[in-house]
C-alpha cells in the first residue's frame, strides 16, 4: 500500500535553523535494473522555496509515483528553481567490474563533490534516501542523514528522484533503438517478464550487468 503521507521541508527546516545553508537531497535511480547505468542526483533548494507557491512544488514526490509527463515537467521546474543540482551516471562496465554496491556510492560521491567544489562544504548537510554512504576526503567534512522512503518524506530527496528518473529514462530511450529486441523503451532496463522473456530468446547484450547473475535466465543447454 503507498504510503499517502506527501513530501514536506520538514527536515530541511530543521537543518536550516540549525545554520546549515545548503541542505542536499540525494537519491538513485536503476540501482535494480538488469540493464543500463546507475544515476544518482543531488538538489540543493533556497531557503526561500518556503515562500513558493507554484502547484508544481506540491506536486513533487517519490518519481515511482508519477507518470513519465509529469516527471518531465516537474524535472524542468526543479532545475529552473533549485540553487544547486548535480547527476552522476556510472556505467554497466563499472558496475559489473566493482559491483552496484560500490558503484552506486561513486555516483554518491561524484555529486557530493560537485557541490562541495560550489558550495560551502562546512554548511552543507545531505539527506539521503535509504542508507548512508561513505564520503570521499573531498567531502570528509559533510553531515549527513540516512531517510528510509526519505523520497515520499522530504521534497529535496523527492526532487533528486525525479532528476534521477528523468535522467536514467531518457538513456535508456536512446539506447532503445540499437537494442530493440530488449525493449528498453518500455522496461527501462528492469527486469520485467518481457525482459527475462527477450533474455533466453535472444541472450544477453553490452548493457546488461553480468555481475547481476543474469545467466540464470538464459536457455538451460542439453
Amino acid at each position: 500500500m503507498v504510503n499517502a503521507k506527501r513530501p514536506s521541508f520538514e527536515e530541511e527546516q530543521i537543518l536550516w535553523n540549525n545554520g546549515y545553508e545548503h541542505v542536499i537531497g540525494l537519491d538513485e535511480v536503476g540501482r535494480g535494473a538488469f540493464a543500463g547505468p546507475v544515476v544518482v542526483a543531488a538538489v540543493v533548494f533556497p531557503k526561500s522555496i518556503l515562500t513558493e507557491k507554484n502547484p508544481l512544488l506540491f506536486a513533487i514526490t517519490d518519481s515511482k509515483l508519477l507518470l513519465p509527463k509529469k516527471r518531465e515537467q516537474l524535472a524542468t521546474y526543479i532545475s529552473s528553481t533549485c540553487l544547486f543540482s548535480s547527476i552522476s551516471t556510472v556505467s554497466v562496465a563499472v558496475i559489473n567490474k566493482i559491483g552496484i554496491g560500490k558503484a552506486t556510492n561513486v555516483a554518491f560521491r561524484n555529486v557530493l563533490a560537485d557541490a562541495c567544489s560550489i558550495l560551502d562544504p562546512l554548511r552543507i548537510f545531505a539527506l539521503i534516501d535509504g542508507f548512508g554512504i561513505p564520503y570521499s576526503k573531498k567531502c570528509n567534512h559533510l553531515r549527513q542523514k540516512a531517510i528510509i522512503k526519505g523520497d515520499r518524506l522530504s521534497y529535496s530527496i523527492a526532487a533528486a528522484s525525479i532528476l534521477a528518473k528523468v535522467h536514467r529514462d531518457r538513456l535508456m530511450t536512446e539506447y532503445h533503438p540499437k537494442f530493440a529486441v530488449y525493449n528498453f523503451l518500455q522496461n527501462k532496463g528492469y527486469g520485467t517478464k518481457d525482459h527475462r522473456d527477450m533474455i533466453k530468446k535472444n541472450g544477453l547484450c553490452k548493457l546488461h550487468r553480468t555481475s547481476f547473475n543474469l545467466q540464470r535466465f538464459l536457455p538451460i543447454p542439453y
